[in-house]
């Protein structure tokens, strides 16, 4: 006699290739029946792939097979795209992925995407971050993960990274695998290796947001990653002044350009004044006023927010206890308030333009 729930805890053993979860957990069998020797059941899969197929069917039977040797398993493939997903088998388990970008350097592009990661999670999303500034890993000291390393777990033949997580945040940074204090030497072809490397190769678990921390300007990583993953939108972040705006709207026209075509989610505006935290209600203007409304303006986007230039959102960083994980510290209000005008962002870019496709670059 077969029973029907040692059957299922047998296929608790196979697991997701795309988030390394069990297939039992990641929803991937349907229309599961016992009748006699005969074991039947859909799998669900996001992207149609020959090769998975039968390596997930070969698990299946064999997982079932070490149970019951004298089952008769009969297993239908369904392929079932969710349409809020991004339309790639690459991370068919991620519904958005958003850049984080700036046109220069020091503009506080990293803190911004932690802040707006740890504020999406606490507004009840599943959120994943990847360190996309190859050169300058700041995200491991920002999160408190310095001198940790990622493991490794061997699914279906090939090496598969399992993203490290902290404050609900699933993190991946090449800040993980060099020393802090070593160079990181590298041509645009390595480069695109690491960053695909990251997108590719690692367990992803299910996420309603993949935000990717971008390094300033137009370079190899920023068309490395169009070409990799339909991205959902960008997020530009500049500060009030001349010289940041002109670079930001630099980076903005890469975005919008008609073959990359990715649309801009709003602009953040950062150090938008200095504030003493001894005298909170008063503004100092230090790098100017306006930056932000020009950039959202040129792109025809949204001023998503301002934040002010604190000294304990600094501190935050460098400690790795960014101001969103702190009860009611007045810049985690702020970016609590951007996060809901991103979210709004994001349902509406959904729900009125086609799902972004990947980048076919012409040589």
């Amino acid at each position: 006699m077969i029973d029907h729930n040692q059957v299922v805890d047998a296929l608790r053993s196979v697991k997701d290739p795309h988030s390394g979860r069990d297939i039992i957990a990641a929803r991937m069998v349907e229309d599961f029946r016992v009748e006699g020797t005969q074991i039947s059941f859909s799998m669900v899969l996001k992207s149609n792939d020959s090769d998975l197929k039968s390596a997930l069917n070969f698990a299946c039977m064999q997982a079932i097979e070490n149970v019951f040797p004298q089952a008769q398993v009969h297993i239908h493939v369904k392929i079932k795209s969710d349409q809020n997903q991004v339309s790639d088998s690459v991370l068919p388990q991620v519904k958005n992925v958003i850049a984080v970008a700036s046109g220069k350097g020091g503009v506080g592009k990293s803190t911004v995407a932690v802040n707006l990661a740890l504020s999406l999670i606490k507004s009840g999303a599943k959120v994943g971050l990847i360190d996309g500034d190859l050169y300058g890993p700041s995200i491991p000291t920002m999160l408190g993960l310095q001198g940790q390393r990622p493991r490794v777990e061997l699914l279906y033949g090939k090496h598969k990274i399992i993203p490290l997580e902290a404050h609900g945040l699933h993190v991946m940074s090449v800040g993980f695998v060099v020393e802090p204090e070593q160079a990181v030497v590298l041509r645009g072809p390595r480069l695109a290796g690491l960053i695909k490397q990251f997108i590719q190769d690692c367990l992803w678990p299910d996420l309603d947001y993949l935000v990717i921390d971008l390094p300033p300007g137009t370079g190899d990583i920023q068309l490395t990653l169009v070409q990799t993953i339909p991205v959902t939108g960008a997020v530009m972040v500049t500060t009030p002044q001349e010289v940041s705006l002109i670079d930001a709207v630099k980076a903005l026209n890469m975005f919008m350009l008609q073959n990359i075509n990715v649309p801009i989610l709003g602009v953040v505006e950062n150090m938008s004044w200095f504030t003493p935290e001894e005298l909170p209600e008063n503004k100092y203007f230090i790098f100017g006023e306006g930056g932000g409304k020009k950039l959202a303006a040129y792109a025809n986007s949204e001023l998503l927010g301002q934040v002010p230039l604190v000294q304990s959102v600094r501190e935050g960083g460098d400690t790795g206890l960014p101001v969103t994980i702190q009860e009611n510290h007045p810049v985690g209000i702020i970016f609590k308030e951007i996060t809901e005008k991103l979210m709004n962002q994001v349902n509406l870019r959904n729900e009125m333009l086609e799902p972004t496709k990947v980048v076919q670059m012409e040589n």
